[in-house]
């Protein structure tokens, strides 16, 4: 039966535009956007999972710019601690030298003292963003340590934690105290008093050194480790939500033609109640 009021083709080739259409223009987003998943409409359970990640991720990148921060303190401090015990070793060359009968005691002495304050001098210096491992008060209130977060963990829906590496202060302020406790040279005796003090400091010095050097290697792999652990979560996110660029051009492709099929099928099924015209002629 025709009608004139009721064109079930021209109904039918409508609905199959209109879905062509709705495909084309969800395929032209993926292109626009690069992603598959833009909005939580487009697929509410991978969208709450990538974005939980991403959290992560900027997450991640705070901890790293922490671990950058505290690898450079401990840097700092490392520096200072090996420049202490080179300064030390010329003090223990000099005190060695004074232990001799025919030398000049007080113009060693005096070379002593400069060195002495050069020493003082690099435990003060050897800060960074007002944090001192070189000195007792590490950061002018009262802690005797630096805590630097380095990770964040996460287990299951639970909220994530942070965990921090802690590196203890060596101390080279009450530790080596040169003026105080380095006893002054005015003969060959008070010259091997001094020189068994200044091997214990030079030993004190080495310790502190050797354990800063082996904070900031610490520190540095764990930056090294997030930067990776950022990469691969970035990558697992791209994998949920990305688009596969050349699957939706093969499809942009396909549905321009089907698109061009289906307007001139609804063309022609929009003719077809001319064709009753014939019947009154």
């Amino acid at each position: 039966m025709s009608s004139i009021l009721t064109n079930n083709s021209a109904m039918v080739a409508l609905q199959t535009l209109k879905s062509i259409n709705s495909n084309l223009a969800k395929t032209q987003d993926q292109i626009s956007t690069g992603k598959d998943i833009a909005s939580a409409k487009d697929g509410s359970a991978v969208w709450a999972i990538s974005k939980v990640m991403e959290s992560d991720v900027a997450g991640f990148k705070a901890v790293s710019d922490s671990l950058s921060l505290g690898e450079s303190t401990v840097a700092v401090a490392s520096a200072g601690a090996e420049q202490v015990v080179n300064v030390l070793k010329d003090i223990k060359q000099l005190a060695i030298s004074a232990t001799s009968e025919n030398v000049d005691h007080a113009k060693i002495q005096a070379d002593i003292d400069e060195r002495v304050a050069q020493v003082a001098s690099i435990i003060g210096a050897a800060q960074f963003n007002g944090a001192n491992l070189l000195a007792t008060d590490v950061d002018g209130n009262g802690a005797t340590s630096l805590s630097i977060t380095s990770s964040l963990d996460r287990v299951g829906t639970a909220a994530p934690t942070t965990s921090s590496i802690t590196v203890a202060t060596v101390d080279f302020e009450a530790d080596i105290d040169l003026a105080t406790d380095l006893t002054a040279i005015t003969d060959t005796a008070t010259a091997a008093t001094a020189l068994g003090e200044i091997e214990a400091f030079l030993t004190t010095a080495i310790d502190g050194a050797a354990a800063l050097g082996a904070s900031a290697k610490r520190i540095q792999d764990q930056n090294s480790f997030v930067g990776k652990l950022s990469d691969a979560m970035k990558i697992g996110i791209g994998a949920l939500v990305d688009a596969d660029m050349e699957e939706a051009s093969s499809r942009l492709q396909a549905l321009q033609t089907q698109q061009q099929l289906g307007v001139q099928a609804l063309s022609i099924a929009n003719q077809a109640p001319q064709t009753i015209l014939s019947l009154f002629r």
